[in-house]
C-alpha cells in the first residue's frame, strides 16, 4: 500500500504566498467582474516540483457557481500573468493553475438544515 505523501514546508509556504496573492487578485477585481458574486481563494496546494497549483475558490451565492467558473477560466491566463508578476522574485516558475469548486460551505450549511429538522 502507497503511503500519501504530505506536502513539503516549502510547499505550504509557497501555497500560502499563493494563497495570499491570488486573494488579493480576486479581491482588486471587485464583484462586478464576478456579476456580483463574492469569490474568496479557500486553498491552495502546490505540486512537489512547483508546476501545478491547485487553487479552491469558495463562491457566494453558490447559485452563481458555474458562471464565475466560466470567467475564472477564461482569464486563468491573465490571473496567472498578474501571479507571476507578484512571485517571480521569490519563485524560479510560476505554476499553472487549476482552479476548483471548494464546497465545504454548502456542505456546513447542509447539515446546519438537517439539524434543525
Amino acid at each position: 500500500m502507497k503511503e500519501q505523501q504530505t506536502e513539503s514546508t516549502r510547499q505550504l509556504k509557497v501555497g500560502r504566498e499563493i494563497q495570499k496573492d491570488l486573494a488579493e487578485l480576486i479581491r482588486s477585481k471587485g464583484m462586478a467582474f464576478f456579476e456580483g458574486a463574492m469569490v474568496s481563494v479557500s486553498g491552495v496546494k502546490v505540486s512537489p516540483d512547483f508546476s501545478l497549483a491547485k487553487v479552491y475558490v469558495s463562491i457566494f451565492p453558490s447559485d452563481k457557481t458555474a458562471k464565475v467558473m466560466d470567467i475564472i477560466a477564461e482569464n486563468s491566463k491573465a490571473f496567472r500573468g498578474e501571479l507571476g508578476a507578484k512571485i517571480g522574485k521569490q519563485i524560479r516558475i510560476t505554476p499553472d493553475l487549476s482552479w476548483f469548486v471548494d464546497d465545504s460551505l454548502d456542505y456546513v450549511e447542509h447539515i446546519e438544515e438537517l439539524l434543525k429538522k
